[in-house]
């Protein structure tokens, strides 16, 4: 059995959280891969929890205390030297001025932008890609809404800054939803950096030119390999779920529900501390779906989630 190297890392953040700036720092001469830039962050010592080594590390790399850390995602990655698993948190709040104490430099970029700085520890490459995700993923809901109504609402959301969402309204008849996903592109083509996907239907979303699919969790079991799309997402309930859309190496997932909702009030929901324990160690961004309103952000973010998922309340 491989020996693994527990590492804690720090995704430092600052600015709008739906597009932030987060740190890089350059690793100094005479270290493994010197000059190669990585979120700060350091080896879990014997006795320590993952986040006591961050506070640990970020106060000896940056001579910064931190104030609020959030789990994110966890990913292995084999070296020639070493094999890591690497908790990365997600860290909004500290006191004291950043210094590069252990680094050769330090630098700010933009989230969802290609870095201007290499060479990048490959094990952080997937990170880059997590963090141009938006926190806010919405799901459209035009067989209750009404077509018209509800490409309005969508309208006032991509002016108010929403830049993830997804064509479900799987009821409609092929030909409405056709027109419907084709008009729900039209809207998204005058937003910059706006991402549509359409749900369970990889078809549909090659014919409106739309950036991926979100698979079911059926279709997620029945798909052998990743659709060949930029951006690909699956709706989990389980922990089968999320082991097979990281197996198939997909960008993100919703993972529900919740809380209840209002399409299924007789369901509990698995409430946040069993979704906080599903999603422990993924190493893909999860969304939590079901029951949810946007002033939950910050709680789910909390426990682990990348964001929230939106059918109702994205507007």
């Amino acid at each position: 059995m491989k020996q693994i190297t527990e590492v804690a890392a720090a995704v430092m953040l600052r600015g709008d959280p739906a597009r932030p700036e987060f740190l890089l720092a350059q690793r100094p001469p005479g270290k493994v891969y010197a000059g190669y830039w990585e979120f700060p962050g350091g080896k879990v010592d014997p006795g320590e929890t993952a986040r006591e080594a961050l506070i640990r590390e970020l106060q000896e790399e940056l001579g910064v205390t931190v104030e609020r850390a959030w789990p994110w995602l966890c990913r292995e990655f084999s070296y020639p030297h070493a094999t890591v698993r690497l908790r990365f948190f997600r860290v909004s709040a500290w006191q004291g001025e950043l210094t590069a104490v252990e680094h050769s430099a330090l630098v700010w970029l933009k989230a969802g932008q290609p870095p201007d700085v290499s060479p990048i520890l490959p094990a952080n490459g997937p990170i880059l890609g997590a963090l141009a995700l938006a926190p806010v993923y919405a799901l459209t809901n035009a067989e209750e809404y009404g077509i018209d109504a509800e490409l309005l609402r969508l309208e006032r959301a991509l002016c108010s800054g929403l830049r993830l969402l997804q064509v479900r309204d799987k009821g409609l008849a092929p030909a409405r939803r056709k027109a419907f996903a084709e008009a729900v592109l039209a809207l998204a083509r005058n937003h910059d950096e706006t991402t549509v996907l359409i749900n369970d239907d990889p078809c549909l979303a090659r014919h409106v030119g739309a950036a991926g699919v979100h698979l079911s969790s059926r279709l997620l079991w029945q798909t052998d390999r990743r659709p060949d799309f930029e951006r690909v997402a699956a709706s989990c309930h389980s922990a089968a779920d999320l082991a097979r859309a990281a197996e198939l190496g997909l960008d993100f997932v919703v993972l529900g529900p919740v809380l209840p909702t209002a399409s299924h009030p007789e369901v509990s929901g698995m409430g946040w501390q069993a979704f906080s324990r599903l999603i422990d160690g993924s190493p893909l961004p999860v969304y939590a779906l079901g029951g949810l309103q946007p002033e939950m952000l910050d709680h789910a973010m909390s426990r682990g989630g990348h964001g929230i998922a939106l059918m109702r309340g994205w507007q």
